[in-house]
C-alpha cells in the first residue's frame, strides 16, 4: 500500500468525519429504539443463560459506549475556548469506566 493512499485512508477518520457520520446515523435516537433495546436485552439475556460471557461483556459495552455516544451528541461537542469542558470530561472518564470494565471481565474476574 502506498504512503498516499493511506492517506487518503486516514482522511476519512477526522473528528469532522466521523461526527458527521454519527449525526447522520443518528446514534440517539438509536438508544432510544425500542427494538435496539430489546434486541439487546433478548441477546444479552441469552448470553447470560448459556454463559457466553464474551457475547454478553460485547452486548453491554455496545450499549455503553451507544449510549455515551448518544449522551454527548446531545449534549454538543464543541470544546469552545479550551480543551476542558464538562461534555470531554464526561466522555473521557464514561469511556474509560467502559474500558476498564470490559478489561475487568475479560481478563481479570476469572469465574
Amino acid at each position: 500500500m502506498a504512503f498516499s493512499t493511506m492517506g487518503q485512508f486516514l482522511e476519512y477518520f477526522q473528528t469532522d468525519r466521523v461526527i458527521k457520520v454519527l449525526h447522520d446515523l443518528n446514534v440517539g435516537a438509536l438508544i432510544h429504539n425500542p427494538i435496539f433495546l430489546g434486541g439487546m436485552a433478548a441477546v444479552a439475556i441469552i448470553a447470560l443463560f448459556m454463559r457466553w460471557r464474551v457475547i454478553l461483556i460485547i452486548v453491554l459495552s455496545l450499549v455503553g459506549v451507544t449510549g455515551l455516544v448518544a449522551y454527548t451528541l446531545q449534549q454538543g461537542t464543541g470544546l469552545g475556548e479550551g480543551m476542558h469542558t464538562d461534555n470531554l470530561f464526561i466522555f473521557v472518564v464514561a469511556g474509560a469506566g467502559i474500558i476498564f470494565f470490559v478489561i475487568y471481565l475479560l481478563f481479570i474476574r476469572g469465574d
